[in-house]
């Protein structure tokens, strides 16, 4: 272990990805395969491959009064110590004593990590996380401590022990081009297998023994979810590709369906298992015909019956392509429902039991948009527009007598198909009670011209819907990127996703809970405030919230000596708007928000899923060339 720790020291002193790479490399291949691929996942900041559903449940309070112990220090000197380095992991490297019997191999560290992830209750855990760090040189206890954390810090992602596995196991120096890289080829393979399996451990295994080739699709471990890029104006959204199939953007949570047979998985954005927050969803998909995984959104929904009079008219309908020209608008009696606002859906939420009078009061749908996997085969480098008739071709093949079938959960129910232009639909209707679970194939209709997609826009936002996706036709699904092959596009005021990086308690009312946060943005590997907001959630959510951050807090109290600030593990993630955005010393970012409030909390959302410094002095930069053509048209009116 303490070479590991030197390797990511090392890391950690450049800032070069070649030479980064190049270290890790170097490492793995000095170490045995067991080692070396239990090394590959710690590099990439886990204790355990991506797929595995174990998880440490050590938070950050825990650790810190552990480090604390051991170091004897008091709490002065560790706050002292953190405000140094920001990081409790190297808090513990600074102040942990070095003794002549410490030590630890690296697959020790491992089978610690295994014992604490089975411990139960806080006191066991505890032992086992102090008899660990007691045997750990300090320089080991800071890698630990960082691991357990989930956050290494030191510029170093998975994507760069895929490269370093690439260069240490790539076969002969044949391969090997002179500017020093692999052959695309080869990490590509690398790049796959650890996609299929999800654990960068097994993959290291497959490389070192030449069998990359022999990966396969590990269902019910999620993959990365493609990602879409803003754009402000329909003349933009028309500007990166010839042909888009255009759909709403629902007001819900991405989420990806895991199907085989009858067992049947969801999956948010952050890679988490929600499937007990909706226990009505898996019993409509339970009987696809073949093993499939499926991108979509699950929103709150309201039935056919439940729906308002729409307010959409003929003309926007008919260039949303929801009816043919020359016809009304869809009456409520025909439509299948409509998504609710996003604040319904956030009561289904992280709820491991959801009440029969919530599922009565609150169903859902997946609204479906994109297939990855079907016929036992990964379909993502495939084109859009073949993925959708894979799609529609998956759900129509479900339209059978077999479906008819009897459920713990749902009764008995029927899969009805219907189709509305392009829209495929793909209902499950309870027939004996008033839970409806529904898998909708999401509507996609076509536009060539500015006015077609803004036509579109209006259209969705009529249906309650927060805007536009616009997708290129011709474009591959590529898992945990962000690029210009999909486009959002949203009119409000700005948003931004930022991470809590403290709280403090609040006044009046609000005097005994944590209701004021401020947050941050990411620059490269760390967060940048640049905010701070106290309205927008409900005093439910406060609680709650409060809660978290009083048992995820790392104590720092500069200039704070009645505890009333608390700095807390940056994990959590908010939707906040604003006015407009200002230069400002005032925050570490160098922007401050005017009248920030809190629009939403994101738990389908990581630290890493936040937005970056450059999206902000995106928003600042557009913000300012509205100003100077708003000033340029008065000053135009006055003359």
């Amino acid at each position: 272990m303490q070479r590991f720790a030197q390797a990511c020291e090392e890391i950690a002193g450049t800032t070069k990805k070649l030479l980064k790479t190049g270290i890790v490399a170097d490492y793995l291949q000095s170490r045995t395969i067991d080692e070396a691929a239990i090394s590959a996942v710690f590099l990439s900041g886990r204790p355990f491959p991506a797929w595995e559903e174990t998880t440490l449940q050590v938070g950050g309070r825990l650790l810190w009064r552990v480090v604390a112990e051991l170091a004897g220090k008091d709490e002065s000197a560790l706050t002292q110590s953190y405000r140094k380095h920001g990081d409790l992991g190297a808090v513990a490297g600074d102040l942990l004593p070095d003794r002549p019997t410490q030590g630890l191999a690296i697959l020790e560290v491992e089978a610690a990590f295994r014992g604490i992830s089975q411990a139960r209750g806080p006191a066991a855990k505890t032992a086992l996380v102090r008899a660990l760090l007691a045997r750990a040189t300090p320089l080991e206890a800071k890698y630990i401590t960082k691991i357990m954390t989930g956050d290494l810090r030191i510029g170093l992602k998975e994507s760069l022990v895929e490269d370093a596995i690439a260069r240490a196991y790539g076969g002969p120096a044949a391969d090997v081009l002179k500017a020093g890289g692999l052959k695309t080829g080869y990490l590509k393979n690398v790049q796959r297998a650890n996609m299929l399996l999800g654990d960068i451990g097994q993959t290291l295994r497959l490389a070192a023994e030449g069998k990359l080739a022999e990966a396969r699709m590990r269902l019910f471990h999620p993959l990365g979810f493609m990602l879409a890029s803003p754009v402000d104006s329909p003349e933009e959204g028309l500007s990166y590709f010839a042909e888009v199939a255009v759909e709403d953007k629902y007001d819900g949570i991405r989420a990806q369906a895991h199907v085989s047979g009858s067992e049947v998985k969801f999956f948010s954005r952050t890679r988490d298992e929600i499937t007990e927050s909706f226990p009505e969803l898996p019993a409509a998909l339970a009987d696809l015909p073949q093993d499939a995984i499926l991108d979509g959104e699950i929103v709150a929904w309201a039935p056919n019956d439940h729906v308002a009079p729409t307010n959409l008219s003929a003309n926007a309908a008919q260039a949303a392509g929801a009816v043919p020209a020359g016809t009304q608008a869809p009456s409520p009696e025909v439509a299948t429902g409509q998504a609710r606002p996003f604040s319904i859906l956030q009561q289904r939420l992280g709820r491991k039991k959801v009440s029969d009078k919530m599922l009565r009061e609150i169903p859902v749908a997946f609204l479906v948009f994109d297939v990855l996997y079907a016929s036992g085969e990964l379909v993502i480098d495939r084109p859009l527009r073949e993925r959708a008739r894979i799609l529609d071709d998956l759900l129509t093949a479900t339209n059978h007598p077999d479906l008819r079938r009897k459920s713990s959960n749902l009764g008995q129910g029927n899969i009805a198909h219907g189709r509305t232009g392009e829209q495929t639909r793909l209902t499950f209707e309870k027939e004996d009670g008033p839970v409806p679970a529904r898998i909708i194939r999401a509507p996609v209709f076509r536009a060539s011209s500015p006015d077609e997609l803004e036509a579109l826009f209006a259209a969705a936002q009529e249906r309650g819907n927060e805007g536009l996706m616009i997708k290129d036709l011709d474009s591959s699904y590529t898992p945990g990127k962000r690029g210009k092959a999909w486009l959002k596009m949203k009119r409000e005021l700005a948003t931004l996703d930022v991470v809590v990086t403290s709280v403090e308690y609040g006044h009046g009312k609000r005097i005994g809970v944590l209701s004021d946060y401020t947050f941050a943005v990411r620059d490269g590997d760390k967060l940048v405030n640049i905010g701070k907001a106290y309205s927008g959630l409900t005093d439910a959510e406060i609680a709650e919230m409060t809660k978290w951050f009083l048992d995820h807090t790392i104590p720092d109290r500069q200039g704070d000596d009645q505890g009333f600030r608390r700095v807390v593990e940056p994990k959590i993630v908010l939707e906040v708007a604003f006015n407009n955005m200002m230069e400002s010393d005032r925050h570490e970012s160098g922007y401050a928000l005017r009248f920030p409030r809190i629009v939403r909390l994101r738990p389908d959302k990581s630290a890493e899923d936040a937005d970056t410094i450059e999206r902000a002095r995106e928003i600042f930069e557009k913000q300012g060339q509205k100003a100077r053509l708003f000033m340029g048209s008065r000053s135009a009116d006055r003359r």
